[in-house]
């Protein structure tokens, strides 16, 4: 049976459960019970009063269970107290599982209503006037859990009955460890218990296996917009449209949040790969209703197979499932991609994984370090400011160089936190100076994508004014690529940063070879040459002529220039001769936690 023919029958069931309607006004009543009808419900019942409800309640138990699937209770109620018959319901041994949707008229204090309300059992709370756009969905979604809720206890109860004679204190503690309480799926341990054995039975058996990795597209988007219960609500759906899908063909696993794993045995590469899309197909067809609000989910799978020749664990199989599924996700979400180890891309993912969490633990946890390299002043050989740069520290406290962690923060859409930490601990640095060395002033590297972001320019605004740091003490230092990448924005935002009083520096200029032609109006300060052009300064003529050209270009445009990678006093004594206005390098001064000298 297709997807979408499981899902009508699904929705045919609920549309036969027996609803009461307990309201004292007959023209209410009957409003209500045509909404119900129009939206496809055939079992109404209705009740005039709560006495009267209780009795209706009361005949429909039968084995300690009541027909009655849901119950809307009005709070125009003649002979006792909504809220008081709504606990009493809620209380009662055998009506407690039973759904109230709470109908309120129209109130000033709604918030004491829907306090109230829920305190006393009630699943949901709708005020008059309610149309059917949003009572339908409501008492649908109410039926859909508690048919859900039913199933787990209905299996619980099955499964308390067979292990009877087998310990059932001890059989059921084992089903809560291996299963997900939301969903009634397997959970992450159990599913890795299970893959071991699948990796085991593929090398003995010479079986191939597959695990799909599935993340939700669009789960952050409802759970952050629609509350935690529409999130649990949908996590419930997914479970249920995996489960009428797979049947019993596959393992499936609640693992995290928004993400699942089907576990197949004993199959090809090209099953699993079909079996993949079905999933993404079935939940890219799949609508969920929050409200007024109809989202789209889709899913993003990762397949890894188990071949029987590879030597592999189940810790390896789950992290290629996983990266495979972040790969869907970077070629566009809503897809299916299978894990492959040959994949140049697959590689940098994987080290991202292993750099991605540690960089993130940094930001949150105070784990990045300032180290200062002396920028140095040729006209007095005085160093008059440092360039800022960024070191991590790793498990034993040792400082990590930013080659190993910085294209990784640029591929995840980390850098703009970094390029902020650096900016607030450099200004906390200045702040904290003695009045003595208030003259310094620091070059901070900013990333592109740091310097697009709408949040800077707030940012940087409010850290001056914070730590009273003088505006002209700070330059950014940006890189010729990036500047030209979009000119005109980059320009747009340099200005700004610039009106601060806030100056900027062109870093590894003519690295590029880009046309001079766009320097007559960006509103840089500082050149600052590149390396290349440095390290063999003393015996290669070409540098040479290259260096004495830009430094020339740079004064008639009004700018000064810095000369990095300086390693010898050959080379520093060429840049005088040359005009250039400062230099920084390993000869001059390494970067060091502490000033190299004042």
């Amino acid at each position: 049976m297709l997807a979408s023919e499981k899902g009508q029958k699904r929705l045919t069931d609920v549309l036969q459960r027996r609803i009461l309607i307990i309201d004292h006004e007959p023209e209410h009543r009957a409003h209500l019970t045509r909404m119900l009808e129009d939206g496809g419900f055939q079992n109404i019942l209705t009740a005039p009063s709560g006495h009267q409800a209780l009795s209706v309640l009361q005949l429909s138990l039968q084995e300690g269970q009541s027909d009655i699937q849901a119950i809307l209770l009005h709070t125009r109620l003649p002979d006792m107290d909504a809220y008081s018959l709504g606990r009493r319901l809620h209380e009662h041994v055998d009506l407690g599982t039973i759904p109230i949707l709470l109908l309120s008229p129209p109130a000033a204090d709604q918030a004491e209503i829907i306090r109230s309300g829920y305190t006393v059992g009630a699943t949901d709370i709708l005020f008059d006037p309610i149309p059917p756009t949003e009572l339908l969905p409501r008492l649908t979604t109410s039926l859909f859990l508690k048919i859900e809720r039913d199933l787990r206890k209905h299996r619980e109860r099955e499964l308390q009955t067979e292990l009877v004679n087998y310990k059932a204190t001890e059989a059921r503690l084992e089903y809560l460890v291996a299963h997900d309480d939301l969903t009634g799926l397997y959970n992450r341990r159990r599913l890795e218990q299970l893959l071991e054995l699948s990796v085991i039975s593929a090398h003995h058996h010479q079986r191939t296996g597959a695990l799909c990795y599935l993340d939700l597209d669009q789960f952050k988007v409802i759970n952050d917009s629609e509350g935690h219960n529409a999130g649990d609500n949908l996590l419930v759906h997914v479970a249920a449209i995996l489960r009428d899908l797979l049947g019993n063909h596959a393992t499936i696993a609640h693992i995290s949040s928004d993400e699942f794993a089907v576990l197949i045995d004993n199959t090809t590469e090209h099953v699993a790969m079909e079996t993949a899309e079905a999933i993404r197909q079935a939940l890219d067809e799949f609508k969920y209703q929050a409200g007024k609000k109809t989202y789209y989910i889709g899913v993003s799978i990762g397949v890894a197979m188990i071949y029987p020749r590879d030597k592999v664990t189940a810790s390896e199989i789950l992290a290629q499932a996983d990266q495979a599924c972040y790969m869907a996700k970077v070629k566009g979400r809503n897809r299916v991609h299978k894990y492959n180890s040959g994949d140049s891309v697959m590689h940098a993912l994987q080290s991202d994984v292993y750099w991605g969490p540690q960089i993130r633990h940094a930001l949150t946890h105070d784990r990045f370090r300032l180290v200062f390299q002396p920028v140095l002043q040729l006209s007095d050989d005085k160093i008059t400011h440092y360039e800022v740069l960024i070191r991590m520290l790793g498990d034993e406290d040792q400082l990590i160089e930013p080659a190993n962690f910085i294209p990784i923060a640029e591929r995840m859409g980390l850098i703009q936190e970094v390029d902020f930490w650096v900016i607030g601990a450099a200004l906390d640095w200045l702040h904290n100076l003695p009045a003595h060395l208030s003259h310094l002033a620091v070059n901070i590297n900013l990333s592109t994508q740091g310097l697009a972001d709408p949040a800077l320019l707030p940012l940087l605004r409010d850290k001056l004014r914070v730590t009273g740091v003088d505006a002209r003490r700070i330059t950014f230092e940006i890189t010729e690529t990036a500047a030209i990448a979009n000119i005109g924005q980059t320009r747009k935002v340099v200005e700004q940063i610039r009106a601060l009083g806030c100056q900027f520096a062109l870093d590894d200029f003519g690295a590029g070879f880009n046309s001079y032609n766009y320097l007559k109006h960006f509103p840089v300060d500082y050149l600052k040459i590149d390396g290349i052009f440095i390290v063999n300064l003393v015996n290669d003529p070409v540098d040479q002529a290259l260096v004495k050209s830009m430094i020339e270009i740079a004064h008639t445009l009004g700018k000064k220039t810095v000369a990095e990678f300086v390693e010898t006093a050959e080379a520093l004594k060429l840049l005088k001769e040359y005009g250039v206005d400062y230099a920084q390098g390993h000869y001059l001064g390494k970067p060091q936690a502490a000033l190299v000298r004042y």
